[in-house]
Parts: C-alpha cells; structure tokens; sequence
C-alpha cells in the first residue's frame, strides 16, 4: 500500500477516535505534506545507504513518515523538522532493521570518489605507500568497509562525507554536542582508513604493517 494512502487510512482512524472534522484532518495533512514530503529524498539516500537495499529502504521510509503523522502534533513548528524526521527515522532502523542489515549499501560512484579523497586527504599529508593504498581500491570496497563500522561511526561519516552535511545539521540531527560530532567524524574516518588498509593487503596491494604506512591505531585515539 502507499503512503498516501496508508495516510488517507490514518485520516479515517483519527476522524473516527479523535472526533475531528473534515476541516481539521485536511488542514493537518496539508501542513504536513508542505512540512515534511520536502525532505524524503533526503530521508531515502540516507536509508538506502544503511540499508542496502531499496525495498528496506522505501520500508524505512513509509514508516518514518507514518510516525511522523501520526505524532505530527508533538512536532514544534519552526524548528528543524528534517532532524525531527532523520531522529524517527534512525529509532525505526535501530529498532527493525539493524540486526538483519548483511549488505553494505551502494552510493553513485562520485560520490563515493569524493567520499574516500576527503577520508584520505583528511588532517594529514598522505604519504606515496598511503596513496597506493588507494589508488587500487575502488568504490565496491570503499562502501563495503563502511558497512563494517559502528552504526554511530557509519552515520556520522555518511552524513558528513556523502551528504554534505555540516557539524552543526549533524549535531541537530542526532541531538549530540558538535564536539562529539568532530570525534566521531575523526575516529569514524580512522576506521574506515584501517579497513581500506586491511582490505589492500588481503587483497596483496601492500605488504607491511599499518604503522609503516601512517595508519593510526583508532582505538588509541
């Protein structure tokens, strides 16, 4: 069933529970869908990204905004209601799709060369053997190695680095001080740097050892 009417449905259910007229249910959905549609493409990259997989990701969707208009009178009009929606949208995905997410998602492969020059470039001069490390991985691995981080590292990386968000959207996003943002950005770009020197040497691009190729430890940070 759509969403739309799946929302026509939950129209029907609150004429009937919370007594509302007509006038009343058309103005909430009106608002709403001024409010909110605006922001689902959005809302879907991110999902898709998590999930890997459309049909998770349009499921995690229809449920976000279901959410959403069921609980639209608890949102505070002028405040930030992407992040309003992005905070309904990761409790579904911790709550129902975390535990069976198996397949790293897939991002357009730009994105994903823009996504792993800022991880490479970040902070540090990178060395020729850095450089060779990444010249020979590509956006399969990238993205696979990202699917291997914490669920708290992965989405702040993603938000960063893939959809362009600044510390501040993030931090309103996941209700969380700037400065964990920053740490996590840092650390969660650590990692996925180990895993793409991990992966590099499976795969017999490199030989050696982390350090010998200005590889952090990131659980020493």
């Amino acid at each position: 069933m759509r969403l739309k009417d799946k929302i026509k449905d939950l129209l029907k259910q609150e004429k009937r529970d919370k007594k509302l007229t007509d006038e009343e249910l058309l103005k909430k959905q009106k608002k709403f869908e001024e409010e909110a549609i605006p922001h689902m493409q959005f809302l879907y990259n991110f999902a898709y990204r998590m999930t890997g997989n459309e049909e998770d990701a349009k499921d995690l969707i229809q449920e976000t905004y279901m959410k959403a208009f069921r609980f639209w009178d608890q949102y505070e009009p002028g405040t930030n209601i992407r992040a309003w929606l992005f905070k309904i949208m990761k409790n579904s995905y911790i709550n129902k799709y975390r535990k069976a997410i198996k397949e790293p998602g897939k991002v357009d492969y730009d994105e994903v060369q823009n996504f792993y020059e800022t991880v490479r470039d970040e902070s540090f001069e990178t060395s020729d053997l850095q450089e060779h490390i990444f010249e020979n991985i590509f956006e399969d691995e990238v993205i696979e190695a990202l699917s291997k981080l914490p669920d708290e590292f992965r989405t702040v990386v993603i938000l960063a680095d893939i959809e362009g968000q600044s510390y501040e959207e993030i931090a309103d996003f996941l209700d969380i001080p700037i400065g964990t943002v920053r740490s996590r950005l840092h650390r969660g770009r650590k990692m996925l740097r180990r895993e793409l020197f991990e992966f590099a040497k499976r795969k017999g691009y490199i030989k050696g050892k982390p350090k010998d190729y200005d590889i952090d430890d990131p659980e020493k940070d």
